[in-house]
């Protein structure tokens, strides 16, 4: 298991990349690797003290090798236009120029649907989705008024195109922005402007993990157990995936969602369950199987 960065050291060097959502957990985590390769990050969320923290916690741990990048803190609710438009101002300003957009903020209720008031189901959409087109579109004209290609990335989810129970509000958000990312992929290509997406598995993040799963539902839920490379995600391996499509390297894809997720969606195949049959009913199938063979030819 490679988690160590797979760019060299000034892929994304010069560049200006937002990432929404990156005060904490995967957000943070791939905020980080982007600064190492050389980029420049505006990280935003709603709570300015905790990106405060961010900044200063990253700029201390990748500022001590020269090529590394600078960090702006800009507190946003993804849900206000007002609020994008200052992130997107503060980062020129700052910077001179964006080139990538990493769409993180995220929000979700396990919960049964019936249970969800209005206002709830409301509150993961506006995150997810509106939050998601409000700052494509506000970059996206950024770019195209001002001939800069750009790329867009995504992070979504494996029930975007799946679907699943207990978590409706986020499929149909997630579900949403993916369509939004192959529609934009082919509208704004002519403009250089690149879109993709990231459908992570289970990615462990200390808070918001265990304010989705807490005991014992996160025993219930154990990911390991339907995964077949049986374990979760390392940070690392997804921030190794960001960077490459926010890079240049990727410069060939557009429209596209990666799945990285140890295989678990392929666990939905009809006979996928049979991986808890043992050796010895294995052999206790075979022999039935060959028996109920021998009598049907005899008949």
């Amino acid at each position: 298991m490679k988690t160590t960065g797979m760019l060299r050291d000034d892929a994304l060097k010069g560049k200006t990349i937002i990432v929404t959502g990156g005060g904490t957990g995967l957000g943070k985590s791939i905020s980080r690797y982007l600064l190492q390769l050389g980029a420049n990050v505006t990280i935003c969320s709603r709570r300015q003290h905790v990106i405060d923290e961010t900044a200063k916690e990253l700029m201390e741990e990748t500022g001590r090798s020269g090529g590394s990048g600078v960090v702006l803190a800009v507190a946003c609710d993804v849900r206000n236009t007002a609020e994008i438009e200052n992130v997107i101002a503060q980062t020129i300003e700052k910077f001179g120029r964006i080139d990538g957009l990493l769409n993180n903020s995220a929000g979700n209720f396990i919960s049964p649907t019936e249970r969800l008031s209005y206002k709830a189901f409301d509150t993961i959409v506006d995150i997810v989705l509106r939050g998601t087109y409000y700052f494509t579109l506000a970059v996206g004209k950024y770019w195209i008024e001002n001939k800069i290609p750009g790329t867009v990335l995504n992070i979504s989810t494996t029930y975007a195109t799946t679907g699943s129970g207990y978590v409706v509000p986020s499929a149909v958000a997630k579900g949403g922005a993916l369509i939004m990312t192959k529609s934009l992929a082919a509208e704004w290509g002519k403009y250089g402007i690149r879109l993709n997406a990231i459908a992570p598995g289970p990615f462990p993040t200390k808070g918001a993990w265990d304010r989705l799963f807490p005991e014992p539902l996160a025993s219930m839920m154990d990911p390991t157990s339907r995964i077949p490379l049986h374990r979760v995600g390392e940070h690392g391996e997804l921030a190794n995936l960001a960077a490459f499509l926010l890079s240049d390297y990727s410069g060939y894809i557009t429209g596209e969602s990666i799945t990285i997720d140890g295989g678990e969606v392929l666990m939905a195949g009809e006979f996928n369950h049979l991986e808890k049959v043992t050796t010895e009913q294995w052999d206790m199938l075979e022999q039935t199987i060959r028996q109920a063979n021998k009598a049907s030819k005899k008949e």
